[in-house]
């Protein structure tokens, strides 16, 4: 009796969805489960080398090193090539400030939906994750489940089979995000697909090491990660405009 209670259980288990998988049918739902399962763990800052590479139409690649800073949620900072070069950008709490050298910063409301879905996420309330993300246009009344690199994910933003309008992938099992649709930055009339890959243990949690844009079926940039950080102690008057000074980085 024993032995056949304890395989009828084995069963059961073996083929019984996940637990968090069950309450998960809407933007909502997801959202909470995401900061559920990270927001005790998640680290608060973070910092990494960035070599990003930008694939030309003719062939050609750029090649630039960028020193990256987050101070989560809603804090980032860029530093590009060399501090003598005195470019930055800055985004503190939904501004953005770009300084270059020999030029008056300019500064704009921005939304960066990679910091917000891969990062921001699993420390802020899933009330202000749903409403940032609904004011880039991603319609959180669609949600559905795909497949995605092998594994199962939910979808925010489309019907099934819509691969056009604004939306967001999370990857089913771990929560993370995995993939962005959105108009592409050159021609709206184009979609930029937008992928963390690479997924590698960190501080008991995750970073995607690498990130790819696709236009089509053309890659056109790549962000790959190194010497990466977790919970470095950061100083908030790092990503202050006001404070900006390009020698002094995290």
């Amino acid at each position: 009796m024993k032995l056949a209670t304890f395989c009828l259980a084995t069963a059961f288990l073996a083929f019984a969805p996940p637990l968090h998988a069950a309450g998960i049918t809407t933007a909502d739902s997801l959202l909470r489960a995401m900061l559920d399962r990270y927001n005790s763990t998640w680290y608060d800052t973070l910092t990494f080398v960035q070599k990003s590479t930008t694939y030309n139409p003719d062939g050609t690649t750029k090649v630039e090193t960028w020193y990256e800073a987050a101070l989560l949620p809603g804090k980032l900072r860029i530093d590009i090539g060399p501090p003598a070069d005195g470019r930055a950008y800055l985004l503190n709490d939904g501004i953005a400030t770009l300084f270059e050298k020999g030029k008056d910063p300019r500064s704009r409301p921005l939304v960066n939906l990679l910091l917000v879905l891969g990062f921001d996420v699993y420390k802020q309330p899933p009330e202000t994750t749903l409403k940032t993300v609904q004011s880039e246009k991603i319609d959180t009344s669609k949600f559905h489940e795909e497949t995605w690199q092998g594994h199962g994910a939910y979808v925010v933003g489309a019907e099934k089979g819509d691969t056009k309008s604004p939306q967001f992938w999370i990857d089913k099992d771990r929560l993370l995000f995995v993939r962005l649709l959105q108009p592409a930055r050159a021609n709206s009339a184009d979609t930029d697909d937008i992928r963390f890959v690479n997924y590698q243990p960190l501080a008991g949690t995750w970073i995607a090491a690498r990130v790819e844009i696709w236009n089509g079926e053309k890659l056109i940039f790549t962000e790959d990660y190194s010497d990466i950080k977790a919970n470095p102690k950061l100083d908030a008057a790092l990503f202050d405009p006001k404070q900006f000074d390009p020698n002094r980085r995290p």
